[in-house]
C-alpha cells in the first residue's frame, strides 16, 4: 500500500476519534428595531449628547469569544441603529474603564482592524444567512469595509467562498475619545448597499467589538470559537427597516497624465495624457451595472516579488478595482490552485505586461429573491505582441437553505480569426449539512482549437468544522488538455487528494498560555500515468499565550518526482529522479499589539537532492495613528549537487542564494490623504524596484492620485537603463438619485 493512502486512511481514522458536535447556541437571536429618525444625527462621533439617537433602539449585553469564551464582555458596548430616507445611521459607544489604553493604528482606508480596538457590523441585507457586507472603525475614524460571500467560507479551503476587502463604497465615519471610552457614528448612504425590493425588511445583523490590550474579542451575537463575524447564518436580526426604492447614476470621469524614461525606451522620454469614465447605475437596489472606458488603473500598488523555488506558477491576487466589486460571484474552483475566471488575465499579459482596455460592461447582483447573476463584457486594445480580444463571463448562482447553493459558469474569449478563441464551461455546488460540515465542488470543461479531448476538471470537498477540530478532506483532477485560459492553473495534468486536521484547546492555566492548536495536513500529487509528482505531510503545533507572543514548531515531510530536468536558478538544473527530504519549521511572531513587533519564519531540510536553509523575518512598526512600516527580508540558501552536461543541459552549479527585501511604508495625513511606499529588492533578478503613491481621496476610489514608480532590472538582452515612470490621476464623482416611491 502506497504511504500517501496510508496517511489519508490515518487521518480519517483519526478525524472519526476527534469528531465532535458543536455546542448549539441558543435558537432565540436578539433582534434590534430599525427606527426611523426624526432628524437625521450630526457625524462627528459624539453619540451621547446627540438627542437624534434618543428615538433609536440600543443593542447591548456583548459576549466574549477570546480569551474566556461564553463570559460577558468585560467592557460595556452600546449601538444605536436608525434610518432617515436615504441614509442608515449606527452610533456606537465603547465605554473602556482606562481610555489611555487604547490601542490605534495608522488610519488608512481598509487597515486591519484585528490588532488594534476596533467596532465591526455586518448586514445580511438579503437575509439569505449566507452574504454579507461589513463596515468597520477605530478611536481614529478609520473607514473599514468589505464583502462577504458564503460566510467567507473558502477561508479554510472548502472553497467556494469570498472575502473582499478591496470593495469600497461611499460612506461616512467619524470617532472620539472621551473619559467613558470611545464613541463613533456611522452614516452609510442606502445607495451604497444591496438589498430586496420589499418596503418592510427584516436583514440579518451582528456587531463585534475588539478591546486590543485584552486581546478581547465579543459579539452582540454569541458566537462559537471556530466562527468569526461572517457567520451570517448565526446572526441576529435587524427588524421593521424601510429603504427607498430608489435609483441612482454614479458617474467617475478621470483625467490622467503620464511620463516614463528609460527602460526599452532608453533614454527618450514619453508623455501622454489619457482620459475615461467608470459609471454605476443602480438598476434596482439589488442589480447594479458598471461600464468603465478607457480602463485606467494608475494608481494601483505595484505587485510583491514573489520568490519561486518550484516548476510551477504562483498566484498573484487581482488589485484593480474596476474587478473587485463583486468578485466573489465570479469566482469558481480552488483558491489559488484552479480559479476557473482569473481577472488578471484581462489587459495584462503572461509576462506582467499591460494591455489597454478600451471598455466593457458588467450587470451583477441578486434578482428572484435567491439568485445571483453575474454578466461581465471586457475588450482590449491590440498592442504590440498582444492581440486584441473579447472576454465574457456569465454566471448564476442559486442560494439554498442551511448555507447550500448551485451555480453555474461561463467564461469565453474570442480574439482575431476563425480559431483563435478558447471557452470554459463549470457547474459548482455546496451543500450544509447540519451546522458544522459543508460538501463543495465543481465539474469544468475547456473548449479551444488545440485539445478535444481530457479537456476537464473536478473537484470535491468536505469540511467539518467545530469548537475544537476542523476537519478537511478532498480529491481533486485536472485534465492534461484543461485549459483555462481567463482563469490560473498551478499545474497540471494531476490527481490531488488531501485531508487536514486541526485541533484547538485552551488550558485553563498552564504556563500562560491561551490557545494550543497542534494540526497535521497532507496533499499528494499524481500525473495521469500515476507517477507521484509530489507530496507535502505537514505536522506542526502553534501555542500562543495570553500576552501575544506566538510559536510555531513543525516538520514537513516531502516528496518531488521530476521526470524532466528544469531550471530552478540561472545556471542550476535540477535533473531527473524522485527525491524524499524532511526539513524542520520554526515560527515566532512577538505581541502584534505592541508599536513595535517582529515575525521569524525559518526552514532547515532537505531539497532536491541537497539541502535548504531559509530565513524570512519582518520587522512591523507603526506610531500612532498616523505612520506605519514593515521591514521584509527573505533569504534562501540553496546548496545541491552539482552535476556535468548532460540531456543537452549545460553543466550545472550545485549551489545558491535568494535575497528579496521589502520596505512597506504608509503615512496618513488624514483618513482621506495617504502617502504609501513600497521598495523591493531581488538580488536573483537583480532588481530593484519602487512604488511610490499620494492619495487623497474625494469618495471610494475617486479623487487625486500621483504615482511614482522606478525599476533598476536587468533583461535577457543585457542592462536596460533604469525605468522611471510619473502619473498624475484626477477622477471626480458624479452623482443622481432618483426620488423613492416610498418617500
Amino acid at each position: 500500500m502506497r504511504f500517501e493512502r496510508f496517511s489519508i486512511a490515518l487521518l480519517c481514522w483519526l478525524g472519526g476519534i476527534f469528531c465532535e458536535s458543536s455546542e448549539l447556541i441558543a435558537e432565540d437571536k436578539p433582534s434590534l428595531e430599525a427606527k426611523r429618525l426624526f432628524t437625521p444625527p450630526q457625524i462627528d462621533g459624539e453619540v451621547l449628547a446627540d438627542s437624534a439617537w434618543d428615538v433609536a433602539d440600543k443593542a447591548s449585553g456583548f459576549t466574549q469569544q477570546r480569551p474566556y469564551n461564553g463570559q460577558a464582555a468585560s467592557q460595556k458596548t452600546e449601538v444605536y441603529v436608525g434610518y432617515t430616507k436615504d441614509t442608515l445611521y449606527l452610533g456606537v459607544i465603547c465605554f473602556d474603564s482606562d481610555p489611555d489604553s487604547l490601542i490605534v493604528s495608522d488610519s488608512g482606508r481598509d487597515s486591519s482592524l484585528s490588532d488594534v480596538d476596533s467596532f465591526t457590523v455586518i448586514f445580511d441585507s438579503f437575509l439569505d444567512r449566507q452574504n454579507g457586507l461589513m463596515f468597520g472603525t477605530t478611536p481614529t475614524s478609520i473607514e473599514y469595509d468589505g464583502q462577504i460571500m458564503k460566510e467567507g467560507s473558502g477561508r479554510f479551503g472548502s472553497g467556494g467562498g469570498a472575502v473582499n476587502m478591496n470593495w469600497d463604497v461611499a460612506w461616512t465615519v467619524k470617532s472620539q475619545i472621551g473619559d467613558y471610552g470611545w464613541s463613533a457614528e456611522f452614516a452609510i448612504p442606502f445607495r451604497s448597499l444591496r438589498y430586496g425590493p420589499e418596503e418592510l425588511q427584516d436583514w440579518g445583523l451582528n456587531f463585534q467589538r475588539n478591546i486590543a490590550r485584552n486581546d478581547e474579542t465579543s459579539f452582540w451575537v454569541p458566537l462559537e470559537r471556530q466562527y468569526n463575524l461572517y457567520r451570517v447564518s448565526e446572526a441576529g436580526t435587524l427588524k421593521g427597516l424601510r429603504p427607498p426604492n430608489q435609483k441612482s447614476l454614479k458617474l467617475t470621469p478621470y483625467a490622467l497624465g503620464l511620463g516614463s524614461k528609460g527602460g526599452v525606451a532608453g533614454n527618450e522620454t514619453i508623455s501622454e495624457g489619457e482620459f475615461g469614465f467608470d459609471a454605476k447605475y443602480l438598476v434596482t437596489p439589488s442589480l447594479t451595472l458598471d461600464a468603465t472606458y478607457n480602463t485606467d488603473f494608475a494608481q494601483v500598488e505595484a505587485d510583491e516579488v514573489q520568490v519561486n523555488l518550484d516548476r510551477f506558477s504562483i498566484f498573484l491576487p487581482e488589485k484593480r478595482p474596476f474587478f473587485l466589486e463583486n468578485a466573489g460571484l465570479f469566482s469558481v474552483g480552488a483558491p489559488r490552485e484552479i480559479e476557473l475566471f482569473f481577472s488578471r488575465r484581462i489587459g495584462i499579459g503572461l509576462s506582467g505586461a499591460q494591455q489597454p482596455i478600451a471598455g466593457g460592461l458588467r450587470l451583477s447582483g441578486k434578482v428572484a429573491g435567491s439568485t445571483n447573476i453575474g454578466l461581465l463584457h471586457m475588450q482590449t486594445e491590440e498592442i504590440n505582441e498582444l492581440s486584441s480580444n473579447r472576454y465574457s463571463v456569465a454566471r448564476v448562482n442559486l442560494e439554498l437553505e442551511n448555507r447550500s447553493s448551485l451555480g453555474s459558469l461561463l467564461v469565453s474569449r474570442d480574439g482575431d480569426g476563425e480559431d483563435n478563441f478558447n471557452r470554459t464551461y463549470a457547474v459548482d455546488g455546496r451543500w450544509g449539512i447540519g451546522d458544522d460540515n459543508t460538501l463543495s465542488g465543481f465539474l469544468a470543461k475547456t473548449d479551444s482549437p488545440d485539445f478535444d479531448s481530457d479537456d476537464y476538471a473536478g473537484r470535491l470537498r468536505f469540511n467539518r468544522n467545530t469548537q475544537s477540530l476542523t476537519q478537511s478532506y478532498g480529491y481533486t483532477k485536472v485534465g492534461g488538455n484543461f485549459n483555462p485560459e481567463v482563469g490560473f492553473l498551478s499545474r497540471r495534468n494531476y490527481e490531488k487528494v488531501d485531508a487536514m486536521l486541526f485541533h484547538r484547546r485552551r488550558p485553563e492555566d498552564y504556563f500562560g498560555i491561551f490557545e494550543i492548536r497542534p494540526h497535521t495536513y497532507y496533499r499528494a500529487f499524481f500525473d495521469e500515468t500515476g507517477y507521484y509528482q509530489s507530496g507535502f505531510w505537514h505536522v506542526d503545533n502553534h501555542i500562543e499565550w495570553h500576552n501575544g507572543w506566538e510559536i510555531h514548531t513543525g516538520i514537513n515531510f516531502t516528496h518531488e518526482g521530476v521526470k524532466k530536468a528544469f531550471q530552478i536558478n540561472p545556471g542550476t538544473y535540477v535533473p531527473p529522479g524522485d527525491y524524499d527530504h524532511k526539513e524542520s519549521q520554526l515560527v515566532l511572531m512577538t505581541d502584534n499589539r505592541k508599536a513595535l513587533y517582529f515575525e521569524w519564519k525559518s526552514y532547515i531540510g532537505g531539497f532536491y537532492g541537497g539541502d535548504r536553509r531559509s530565513l524570512e523575518t519582518k520587522a512591523n512598526y507603526r506610531l500612532g495613528d498616523a505612520f506605519t512600516a514593515a521591514l521584509t527580508w527573505s533569504h534562501n540558501n540553496i546548496d545541491m549537487k552539482p552535476f556535468a552536461e548532460s540531456d543537452g543541459l549545460a553543466a550545472s552549479r550545485g549551489d545558491f542564494k535568494v535575497n528579496v527585501a521589502r520596505l512597506r511604508m504608509s503615512y496618513s495625513i488624514t483618513p482621506k490623504m495617504q502617502i504609501q511606499m513600497l521598495v523591493q529588492s531581488d538580488d536573483r533578478k537583480d532588481l530593484l524596484a519602487t512604488n511610490l503613491r499620494f492619495s487623497w481621496l474625494q469618495d471610494a476610489n475617486s479623487g487625486l492620485y500621483m504615482v511614482y514608480n522606478e525599476v533598476d532590472d536587468l533583461n535577457i538582452i543585457g542592462p536596460m537603463e533604469k525605468r522611471r515612470e510619473f502619473a498624475l490621476k484626477y477622477s471626480s464623482c458624479l452623482l443622481y438619485t432618483s426620488p423613492s416611491p416610498r418617500d
